[in-house]
C-alpha cells in the first residue's frame, strides 16, 4: 500500500511537470519557424515539391473499411441521422411558427421579448440538419481508417460548425429574416451584407481544412508547399471580402470603440499571417488562422446576441410607457367616476424618463454582453496572450492570510492590482446604469407602492459599492480582520470629527427605510415648501414651487418637525376667511358661502364643505368656509375660483365684505379739533370710496 501511494504521488507530479512541459512548448513553438522563407528558389522549386506533396498523401481508402466503420459507428449514425431527418419533416411547421411571431411584431398586444429568441431557435433549428450529417460523416470515417483520424475528426467538427454559423447568419439576412422584422436594420443594407457574408465564406473552406491538417501533423508541414499557397491566397481574399464590414464599421456613427477595434484587427489580421507564412512560420500562421476562425464566430454571435438584447429592451421600454399610460387614464376614469370632470392627474412618483431607462438599460445590457464575450474571446487567444502571465509574475508586496493551519505569505502581482480596478469600475459602471435596467425588467412587473422603486434601487447601489470595495481590498490583501478594526476606527472619527455627515447618512438610510418621504411627495420643512425630488447620501433635494431646488441635509428630515402634504393621502382641507358688515344676514351669508363651494367642481362632496360663524370681530362678523380637494394642485385654483365666486354672490345679494374701521382726529397745538378723517365702510359704500386723507 504505502508503494502505491508513493507511486500514485510520483505519478501526478510527473503529470504536472509533463503539462508545464507541455505549455511551455506550446507557447514557445508559436515563435519557432516551420518552413524555409518563400522566396524565388522556393518558387523555382515549387512544381517538384508540389508533385512530390501530392504523391504522398494517400488514405486507406477501400470499401471494407468503409463498411467496419459503420458497423462501429451505426448508433451514432442512425441517431443523428434520424435527428435531422425529423428536424427536415418539421421545417413547414417551422415556418408557420415563424411567419406568426413576425406577424406579432410590433404588436403591443401580441409583441413580447420571447418572440426574437424563438423566431431565433426556429431558424437555428432549421440550420441544424446538415451539421449533424457532416458530424455523422466524420464519425463514419474515423473509425473507418486507422491514420489520420484526429484530423478527418478536427476537420469534420470545424466544418460543421463553419457550416451552421454561416448557414444560420445567412438565413437570419433573408428578405422576410430577423434582421429586417426583428432588428429592424434595412433591406437594403441586409441583402449587401449576405452577398458579403457568402462572398467571406468561400476562401475560409482552405484555411479550415489546411489549419486542421497542420494542427494534428505540425511534423507535416515542412514539405507543404502546397498549402503555403493555398493558405496565401485564402488569407488575402479574406481580408479582401472582411474590408467592406470593416469600411462600414468606420463610416457609421455612434459604434462602439471597442467592436470597431476588434473588426478592424479581425479585417488586416489575415495580411500579418500571410507575411508570416512568407517568412516561414507556416505553422504559427494555421494556428492563428484558426483562432481568427473562432474569434469570427464570436463576433457573430456578438452581432445576433447584440441585436436580441436591443430588441428585448425595446419590447421591454414599449410595453412600460404603454403601461405607464394605463395607469395615468385608469386614475383620471376614477377620479371621474367620483364626479370630479375636470379633476388633474394626482400627484404620483416621478416616473424615470423613457430616453433615460433606454440609455442605461442599453449600456448595462452592452457592458454584460462585453464581458461575456471578452471572457470567450479570451479563452480563444489564451495560449498566446503571455503578458498576463508575466504581469502574474510581477510582485508589489506581500500580506499575510491568516489560515487554520497559521499564517500563510501571500504575493499581491500586478495582476491583481489590475484586477482590483476591473471590479471597481465594473461596479461603478453598474451602480451608474441599474436604475434604467430594474425599471424595466422587474420593478415594472410588480406592483409598488410611491417610492419603492427608487429605495430599492438606492439601497442596491450602497450594497453594491460595498461589495465592491470589499472584493478590490480582498484582492490587494485588504482581509476582511482588517477591515473590522478599519471600520471601528472610522466610526470613531466619524463620530466625533464628521459627526454630522456621519448622521446625515444615518438618516437617510432611516428615510429609504421608514419611508417618511418618498420621491415626489410635496413636504414642508421649517419654511421651505415643495416636491422631493432626489435622496442621496447626505441631502435630500426638494424643488419648491418657483422651479428652484433646495438641498437639505438628511438628518433635518428625522429630527425635525415635518409636514407631508402626501404621504398616505392627497386631500386636503381649505379654509377661507369672510368677514361680513354687521347687520348683514346671517342665512344668506351662510347660503352665499355654501352655494359658492358647492358649485365648484374642485371642491369634494364628502366630506361635504362647512361654513361657521367664528366670532364677532371689532369691525365684521367673522365666517370660515371650509372644504377639501382632492389633489394639492387643486389648491389654489381653487381658492381663486370660490373667492372669485364668494365676492360676486355677495354683490348680487347686497352683503357688505368688511373690513377694519377707523377713526383719526387731528388737533392743533391749541387742542383745538381741525379735522376728523374716516377711514374704512363707516356708512355702508364701497372701501374705494372712503379714501383716505380725503
Amino acid at each position: 500500500i504505502s508503494e502505491s501511494i508513493n507511486l500514485q504521488m510520483d505519478q501526478q507530479q510527473l503529470r504536472s511537470v509533463v503539462s508545464s512541459l507541455e505549455n511551455t512548448l506550446a507557447q514557445q513553438i508559436f515563435w519557432v519557424s516551420s518552413n524555409k522563407p518563400i522566396n524565388l528558389s522556393w518558387f523555382s522549386t515549387f512544381p517538384e515539391q508540389a508533385v512530390a506533396e501530392f504523391q504522398s498523401f494517400k488514405l486507406n481508402w477501400s470499401n471494407e473499411n468503409l463498411l467496419t466503420g459503420a458497423k462501429k459507428s451505426y448508433p451514432v449514425l442512425i441517431a443523428l441521422v434520424l435527428f435531422s431527418s425529423i428536424l427536415i419533416w418539421q421545417r413547414k411547421k417551422f415556418d408557420k411558427q415563424f411567419d406568426k411571431l413576425s406577424a406579432d411584431i410590433n404588436k403591443l398586444n401580441k409583441d413580447t421579448q420571447l418572440h426574437t429568441p424563438l423566431a431565433l431557435g426556429i431558424v437555428f433549428l432549421k440550420t441544424l440538419p446538415l451539421s449533424c450529417i457532416v458530424l455523422a460523416i466524420g464519425y463514419w470515417l474515423i473509425n473507418s481508417f486507422n491514420v489520420q483520424q484526429e484530423f478527418i475528426w478536427s476537420f469534420t467538427w470545424q466544418f460543421a460548425v463553419f457550416w451552421l454559423m454561416f448557414e444560420w447568419s445567412y438565413r437570419l439576412m433573408s428578405d422576410n429574416g430577423v434582421a429586417v422584422n426583428h432588428f429592424k436594420i434595412p433591406l437594403e443594407r441586409v441583402q449587401q451584407n449576405r452577398k458579403r457574408l457568402l462572398r467571406l465564406s468561400l476562401p475560409m473552406l482552405p484555411i479550415i481544412l489546411l489549419s486542421a491538417y497542420g494542427i494534428n501533423n505540425p511534423l507535416l508541414l515542412v514539405g507543404d508547399v502546397i498549402g503555403q499557397l493555398v493558405t496565401i491566397i485564402s488569407l488575402f481574399f479574406i481580408s479582401l471580402c472582411a474590408l467592406p464590414f470593416c469600411r462600414e464599421m468606420w463610416q457609421e456613427k455612434g459604434n462602439h470603440v471597442v467592436r470597431t477595434v476588434v473588426i478592424t484587427l479581425l479585417t488586416f489580421s489575415p495580411l500579418l499571417l500571410m507575411g508570416l507564412v512568407i517568412f516561414g512560420y507556416y505553422y504559427t500562421a494555421l494556428r492563428l488562422a484558426n483562432r481568427w476562425i473562432d474569434s469570427l464566430y464570436l463576433l457573430m454571435l456578438w452581432f445576433i446576441a447584440y441585436h436580441a438584447s436591443l430588441r428585448g429592451l425595446t419590447v421591454a421600454a414599449r410595453r412600460l410607457a404603454y403601461r405607464r399610460a394605463l395607469e395615468r387614464r385608469q386614475a383620471m376614469l376614477k377620479e371621474k367616476k367620483e364626479g370630479d370632470d375636470n379633476t388633474l392627474e394626482p400627484i404620483q412618483e416621478p416616473p424615470m424618463d423613457m430616453e433615460q431607462i433606454n440609455q442605461q438599460s442599453l449600456r448595462l445590457t452592452t457592458m454584460i454582453l462585453f464581458i461575456i464575450f471578452a471572457s470567450s474571446f479570451y479563452g480563444i487567444w489564451s495560449d498566446f496572450i503571455t503578458i498576463f502571465t508575466y504581469l502574474d509574475g510581477i510582485t508589489l508586496w506581500h500580506y499575510n492570510l491568516p489560515t487554520e493551519l497559521g499564517n500563510v505569505v501571500k504575493a499581491v502581482t500586478v495582476a491583481d492590482l489590475l484586477l482590483s480596478f476591473a471590479i471597481m469600475a465594473i461596479s461603478w459602471f453598474m451602480i451608474r446604469n441599474l436604475p434604467g435596467l430594474l425599471e424595466v425588467l422587474i420593478l415594472s412587473r410588480i406592483k409598488l407602492q410611491q417610492g419603492a422603486s427608487y429605495a430599492i434601487t438606492t439601497i442596491l447601489t450602497y450594497i453594491i459599492i460595498a461589495i465592491g470595495t470589499i472584493v478590490s481590498l480582498g484582492i490587494l490583501g485588504v482581509a476582511w480582520e482588517k477591515l473590522q478594526w478599519l471600520a471601528a476606527a472610522l466610526t470613531v472619527g466619524l463620530g466625533f470629527g464628521l459627526q454630522e455627515i456621519f448622521a446625515n447618512f444615518v438618516s437617510g438610510i432611516i428615510i429609504l427605510f421608514e419611508r417618511p418621504v418618498r420621491i415626489g411627495d410635496t413636504v414642508t420643512i421649517g419654511s421651505y415648501s415643495g416636491t422631493v425630488s432626489r435622496i442621496r447620501i447626505r441631502a435630500t433635494t426638494v424643488t419648491d414651487f418657483d422651479r428652484k431646488e433646495v438641498i437639505i441635509p438628511n438628518k433635518a428630515f428625522v429630527t425635525e418637525r415635518l409636514i407631508n402634504w402626501t404621504l398616505s393621502d392627497t386631500v386636503t382641507r381649505i379654509i377661507i376667511q369672510v368677514g361680513v358688515a354687521y347687520g348683514s344676514d346671517l342665512d344668506k351669508v351662510k347660503t352665499i358661502l355654501m352655494k359658492a363651494a358647492k358649485d365648484n367642481p374642485k371642491v369634494m362632496t364628502e366630506p361635504e364643505p362647512v361654513v361657521l360663524f367664528t366670532e364677532f370681530g371689532a369691525s365684521t362678523l367673522n365666517h370660515e368656509l371650509r372644504f377639501y380637494v382632492r389633489t394639492l394642485g387643486d389648491r389654489n385654483t381653487a381658492i381663486d375660483e370660490v373667492n372669485r365666486a364668494i365676492d360676486k354672490l355677495c354683490n348680487e345679494n347686497d352683503i357688505n365684505i368688511a373690513f377694519n374701521q377707523l377713526e383719526v382726529y387731528l388737533h392743533n397745538k391749541q387742542g383745538e379739533e381741525v379735522q376728523e378723517i374716516k377711514k374704512g365702510p363707516l356708512d355702508g359704500s364701497t372701501p374705494e370710496a372712503n379714501t383716505p386723507f380725503n
